[in-house]
């Protein structure tokens, strides 16, 4: 046995046993470890997490409430510019129907995000929560950190006063979108106009001051180097651990991780399509590296249902939301939507036992 494998070995012991690994014994499982020993581990992670019998999954919707934006992502094939006549703003009729067609099928939320879009005022953003939760009963999984550094300037505000204020109106719990790669080298890159990651952080460490619970994201795929990849799960897992020390409610409740889709993208055919055995590694190092997570999701939508549960064996113990309705990851050619029988079928099929959540993983009696 190579020296390198057995210092390989030992990390993947060390994780089976729950000690923490470092960043360089993260990078050294993804450049070196092989798939079915990172399987085992991922595993042995997500069985001390959850139990080992079952997968859940969560029925909702993904809204996109506006699609104008001025953030011009260059990864991103959904947005209108302001001023483009086919941009829109959903209707309060629009979020009715969407949200009677949600509950019909079981469903208990939203997840809400939109463009950046400066023609909505502050107050808009209350009252679409304030209608959304209070009057029509959906829980609302919303708004990207972009979002709500907008919102406090739109306010006035700091973006704990901000938060505070849409969790009064009815906001449940805040989605991980646009973090993509938490590098500031590549977010000059491709969304020079989003801010660099301590404008995304910021907003989830006033979060989690708050006592609001957020989800955990990455978007790997788009020239990021293996360290840097790390180098984004480590500064998730440093803002969880003080998250946890808080211990008032906040803090990240899961990981998920999906490859960029360059289709209808300036990028379109100058990145290599992230393979399924590439996503597979990089979902299992997440799993072991991120020790203070509860729950890792699959990306099965971008995937496809195969890989999808493929990933419960990999570390994921959730499959997501059914995707009702999806736009954004559509929009650059890429969709998978299954039904709830469907979904079942799918986790029975992968080995597991489904169970319903809602958007914080609270079960949903059926």
């Amino acid at each position: 046995m190579s020296t390198t494998s057995s210092a390989i070995d030992a990390v993947l012991e060390a994780a089976i046993v729950g000690r923490r690994i470092s960043g360089a014994e993260a990078l050294q499982l993804m450049e070196q470890a092989d798939l079915p020993d990172l399987a085992v581990a991922a595993t042995a992670v997500r069985d001390r997490h959850n139990d080992p019998a079952r997968a859940s999954f969560v029925v909702d919707r993904n809204v996109n409430y506006t699609d104008v934006c001025n953030v011009y992502c260059t990864f991103c094939a959904f947005y209108h510019k302001p001023g483009d006549t086919r941009g829109y703003v959903l209707t309060r009729e629009q979020l009715k129907q969407k949200a009677q067609e949600t509950q019909a099928l079981g469903g208990t939320g939203f997840l809400l995000q939109g463009g950046v879009n400066p023609d909505l005022p502050w107050d808009y953003y209350l009252n679409l929560v304030r209608y959304l939760h209070q009057d029509l009963g959906i829980w609302v999984h919303g708004f990207s950190p972009v979002e709500i550094q907008m919102m406090a300037k739109l306010s006035g505000q700091s973006l704990r006063k901000t938060i505070a204020d849409l969790r009064e109106a009815g906001l449940g719990s805040i989605p991980g979108g646009g973090a993509e790669i938490l590098v500031d080298r590549i977010r000059k890159k491709i969304a020079p106009l989003k801010g660099g990651r301590e404008k995304w952080l910021e907003v989830m460490e006033a979060a989690h001051e708050e006592g609001v619970q957020t989800t955990g994201t990455m978007m790997f795929g788009i020239t990021e180097t293996l360290a840097e990849r790390i180098e984004h799960l480590e500064v998730l897992r440093d803002q969880q651990d003080r998250a946890l020390a808080r211990n008032n409610g906040g803090g990240y409740t899961a990981f998920a991780a999906w490859p960029f889709q360059s289709g209808h993208t300036p990028w379109e055919g100058r990145v290599p399509k992230p393979t399924d055995v590439e996503y597979l590694r990089t979902i299992a190092v997440a799993r072991i590296f991120l020790d203070n997570f509860a729950h890792i999701q699959s990306s099965w939508v971008t995937m496809g249902r195969k890989t999808g549960q493929l990933a419960l064996h990999y570390g994921c113990d959730d499959m997501g939301s059914l995707m009702l309705e999806e736009n954004v990851v559509s929009a650059a050619g890429t969709c998978y939507s299954v039904n709830r029988e469907e979904m079942n079928r799918m986790i029975r099929a992968a080995g597991y036992e489904p169970w319903q959540r809602d958007n914080v993983y609270g079960a949903i009696p059926v």
